[in-house]
């Protein structure tokens, strides 16, 4: 059926497209779009969408990658130089060119809750911002929590808080297709949980954005 229907949005182009339209150039764009959304979805249901969105959304060149991340590397810093002084955001370059921004808990929820706090949205506005010039990346957005309370609640926590982020992106105009939501609870503690100190650093929201490569889609949906 979904193949059927990818079949349907196609012929369904062809026809709005017709030499004798005067709005053939719009409604070819609005076709193409609705047909390159369903290739989409069924190539993402599939477990197969790397080489189908990488040549939707385009995909870098690997003698290019470098340069495109630096460049928005260097927009991100620049755009959020205050949070960074204020320890709020940190931003790192990994090995394999992800671009990582940690985001501070306290700074962007308030205790035990996943909705964002109204004065950090214009931060991930920011962020939102750059993200849209630059198409040609998946954002991996990862949520963290400390030991406090039963397991099964930071697992959730931290997931609601990935999606609430992810899905401020997505009300901001980044492709939902670029976004991938995990949470990871309190499994991944980067220091101990026996300290105020040390459950501040593990309650966190990390954003991995990661270049799409040619011939190496897929990869850019594996989550760090």
């Amino acid at each position: 059926m979904k193949k059927a229907l990818i079949v349907g949005l196609i012929a369904v182009s062809l026809t709005s497209c017709a030499a004798n339209d005067p709005n053939q150039r719009a409604k070819y764009g609005a076709a193409a779009g609705a047909v390159a959304g369903a290739l989409l979805g069924h190539s993402v249901e599939n477990n197969k969408k790397g080489v189908l969105i990488g040549a939707a959304v385009g995909a870098l060149a690997g003698a290019g990658v470098g340069n495109y991340m630096d460049k928005q590397q260097q927009e991100m810093e620049a755009a959020l130089a205050a949070e960074r002084a204020n320890h709020a955001i940190e931003i790192e370059r990994l090995q394999n060119e992800t671009l990582k921004i940690d985001i501070a808990s306290e700074v962007s929820f308030d205790f035990g809750s996943a909705a964002l706090k109204t004065a950090f949205t214009p931060t991930l506005e920011k962020v939102a911002n750059i993200l849209q010039r630059y198409p040609n990346t998946v954002i991996h957005v990862v949520g963290h929590t400390d030991r406090v309370g039963s397991e099964s609640y930071n697992m959730t926590l931290s997931q609601n808080r990935a999606e609430s982020v992810a899905g401020y992106f997505a009300a901001r105009g980044v492709m939902r297709d670029r976004l991938v939501a995990t949470g990871r609870g309190e499994s991944e503690p980067r220091a101990t949980n026996e300290t105020e100190a040390g459950r501040q650093l593990n309650r966190r929201v990390e954003i991995y954005v990661k270049p799409i490569v040619q011939g190496q889609e897929s990869n850019a949906y594996q989550t760090p």
